[in-house]
């Protein structure tokens, strides 16, 4: 199966990678696409030397199978030019998850709703809601479930390389602070500052 990744200089194409190595997925060429800036990078995998391309400029022909995750705008403005060239898109990004014409496909819980993809583009639910159908369905299938409420929080690690820096910075300034940052009944004296009136 000839693959390719779309977004592979990121942190989440890194992770592809390394799933299609790990599992063993049958590839037969694995070709990584990602932005200009990227492009003309040589990226190991498997043993071998791959040359990132610019994933605006390259031909897509010949590909089986598509991952994006390079965030919406990417997807949206080349999602459809990857599939009308003959691959199955699987897009990671909010970009198609409410068009009626693709198919919004959690494996565990729908996978013949691939059948449903016109377009040759799946999308895929954001991280929290991929984690919980599998769990959610068998409970649905017994009990019939109706309504939940969630919280969840979100990984910074979905705003990319940068925002993983940010946090890191973020957490090095307040390492100073972190005392004051407590809530131990001598911090909230410490802390009164920011209420003062």
């Amino acid at each position: 199966m000839n693959v390719g990744i779309v977004g592979a200089t990121g942190m989440v194409g890194t992770v592809m990678r390394q799933l299609l190595a790990e599992r063993k997925f049958p590839v037969a060429t694995l070709r990584l696409f990602a932005s200009a800036r990227s492009a003309g990078s040589t990226i190991e995998w498997n043993g071998q030397s791959i040359i990132v391309e610019d994933a605006t400029e390259a031909d897509p022909s010949g590909l089986d199978v598509v991952l994006f995750s390079a965030g919406a705008t990417t997807s949206r403005a080349l999602a459809e030019k990857y599939a009308q060239a003959g691959a199955m898109v699987i897009d990671n990004s909010s970009a198609w998850r409410m068009n009626p014409d693709v198919p919004l496909i959690v494996s565990e819980v729908n996978p013949e709703d691939v059948a449903l993809a016109k377009k040759r583009i799946i999308a895929n639910p954001n991280c929290t809601t991929m984690a919980a159908m599998p769990v959610l369905k068998p409970l649905h299938d017994a009990a019939g479930l109706v309504r939940m409420v969630a919280s969840t929080y979100q990984a910074v690690s979905g705003g990319g390389v940068s925002g993983v820096s940010e946090l890191e910075v973020q957490a090095k300034s307040a390492a100073p602070t972190s005392e004051a940052l407590t809530y131990d009944g001598g911090a909230v004296t410490s802390a009164c500052w920011f209420v003062d009136g």
